[in-house]
C-alpha cells in the first residue's frame, strides 16, 4: 500500500495523477474524473472492452494510496454476493450451545436468542458493505466491473448506495458510510443500464484512442519494443478499427501485440510475423481468416496511421480489384444508391471481386464502401442478421 494522497483539486492534477499510474487519458476523461471526486459522486464509464476502463479505478487506488475493493458482476449476481448474507453454520452453532446450556428455554429466552443470532457479528459483509465500512487509508475505491453483465433487478441493489452511500440490512439496520467510497461503475454495454441509476453517476463513454495517443500508451506500457515497431503496430490496428470485424482490438490487446512482438525480437511488421501473431490482436477465427483472406497487410504496414482522404491506393496496392473499381473517384458519401447510378457498371464488376479493403475502396456499393469512423461518438452495436453475416462470411453489400 502506498502513502495515502489527497484528492486532486484540480484538472491539471488529476492529468498529474493518472499520468503517474501510467494511464494516458485525454482531458475530456480527466474532467469527468475530476468531477466525480470533488463532487463525491459515483462514476459511470461505457465503452468496448480492452480501452482501460477498469485500469481507472486500479490507477486510482494506487496512486491515492487507498484500498481497492471489486465487485466483479456476473449473470445470476445476488444479494448474498454481492452486499451480505448470514453465517448459517455460525447461527447454529450458537443455537446449539444456547439449546444445551438451557438459555433458549420459554419465550423470553428464545427471543434473546433470535436477537443475538441476528446480530453484527453473525453478518458476512460482501464487497458493497466492505466498502462502507471506515479504515485507517481513508475510504476505499469501490470497483463495480461490468455491470451489463448483471441480471437487470439486480440494479436495484445499488441504488440505495449509489445514491445515499447506505445499505439497509432489516434485521439489524441501516450501515451508512461515514466518508463515501470513490466509485467507479464500468460496463462494456452488452446490454443498456436503467436509468434510474445512470442518474446518480456521472457518465463518460471511454473510446478507442487516436493514433497519438495510442502511442504514447505503448511508450509507457511496452518500452520494450522499439519506437519503430511501435508505430507499425498502432498504424495496423488504427486501420484495422475501420474493417467491420466482429470485435475490435481495443488498448488491451495493442499492449499485448506490442510486448509479443518485442519478446520475438521484432523490429519491424512484416506480412509473416503478422498473419503468425494474429492470435495476441484478433480474438474471433472468422475475424482472424477475414484479415489473412484480404491479402492487404502490406498495405497496411506501409501506409500512415489515418485513411488517404482523396483517391485510390492504386493496384499496387490490392492486385485483385478490377480496372473499373479503380477508376472509381474517392471518396462517394452520397450513398449506395446514388453510388450505383454514377457508376452502374463498376459497381457490378466490383462486387463481384473480394475488393474488401476499405482504404483501398470507398464505394459504398462494394461491401467495404460502408465507411466507418475510427472514432465513434455512439456505441456500436449489431443486429442479429449482420452477426450472422459475419460468421458466414457471406459476400453481403452494407448500404
Amino acid at each position: 500500500m502506498t502513502e495515502k494522497t489527497a484528492i486532486p483539486n484540480s484538472v491539471d492534477a488529476t492529468e498529474t495523477l493518472l499520468a503517474a499510474g501510467a494511464y494516458v487519458a485525454d482531458r475530456s476523461l480527466a474532467t469527468a474524473l475530476y468531477l466525480a471526486l470533488k463532487l463525491g459522486r459515483p462514476l459511470f464509464l461505457e465503452g468496448e472492452a480492452g480501452v482501460g476502463k477498469t485500469e481507472i479505478a486500479k490507477v486510482l487506488s494506487e496512486c491515492l494510496g487507498r484500498d481497492l475493493i471489486r465487485l466483479q458482476c456476473y449473470e445470476g449476481l445476488d444479494v448474498s454476493s454481492a452486499v451480505y448474507e448470514w453465517n448459517y453454520a455460525r447461527q447454529m452453532i450458537e443455537i446449539r450451545l444456547a439449546e444445551a446450556t438451557g438459555e433458549a428455554g420459554g419465550q423470553t429466552g428464545r427471543a434473546t436468542l433470535t436477537r443475538d443470532v441476528f446480530a453484527e457479528e453473525f453478518l458476512i459483509k460482501r464487497p458493497l458493505l466492505q466498502a462502507l465500512e471506515p479504515r485507517d487509508s481513508g475510504p476505499p475505491v469501490l470497483l463495480i466491473d461490468e455491470l451489463d453483465r448483471t441480471d437487470e433487478p439486480f440494479e436495484a441493489f445499488l441504488l440505495e448506495v449509489l445514491s445515499d452511500f447506505q445499505i439497509t440490512v432489516p434485521e439489524i439496520g441501516v450501515f451508512e458510510a461515514d466518508d463515501p467510497p470513490i466509485v467507479i461503475v464500468t460496463s462494456n454495454r452488452t446490454r443498456e443500464i436503467h436509468d434510474a441509476l445512470k442518474r446518480r453517476c456521472f457518465y463518460y463513454w471511454v473510446d478507442y484512442p487516436d493514433a497519438e495517443r495510442e502511442l504514447e500508451i505503448l511508450g509507457k506500457k511496452a518500452p520494450e519494443a522499439g519506437e519503430a515497431l511501435r508505430r507499425d503496430v498502432v498504424a495496423f490496428i488504427q486501420r484495422l478499427r475501420d474493417v467491420d470485424l466482429f470485435k475490435l482490438p481495443g488498448v488491451a490487446e495493442s499492449i499485448d501485440w506490442a510486448q509479443a512482438l518485442a519478446q520475438l525480437d521484432v523490429v519491424a511488421l512484416d506480412p509473416d510475423t503478422l498473419n503468425a501473431t494474429l492470435g495476441t490482436l484478433l480474438k474471433y477465427q472468422d475475424d482472424i481468416e477475414r484479415i489473412r483472406a484480404a491479402k492487404r497487410c502490406a498495405f497496411w504496414m506501409k501506409s500512415g496511421p489515418r485513411r488517404p482522404s482523396t483517391g485510390c491506393a492504386g493496384p499496387e496496392a490490392n492486385p485483385g480489384r478490377t480496372s473499373a473499381c479503380r477508376s472509381i473517384p474517392h471518396p462517394i458519401r452520397k450513398g449506395p444508391t446514388a453510388a450505383r447510378a454514377a457508376f452502374p457498371a463498376a459497381a457490378a464488376d466490383c462486387r463481384k471481386t473480394s475488393c474488401i479493403s476499405p482504404a483501398c475502396c470507398a464505394q459504398p456499393a462494394c461491401r467495404s464502401g460502408r465507411a466507418r469512423s475510427s472514432v465513434r461518438s455512439k456505441p456500436r452495436t449489431r443486429s442479429v442478421s449482420a452477426r450472422a453475416r459475419i460468421f458466414t462470411g457471406r459476400c453481403t453489400r452494407f448500404s
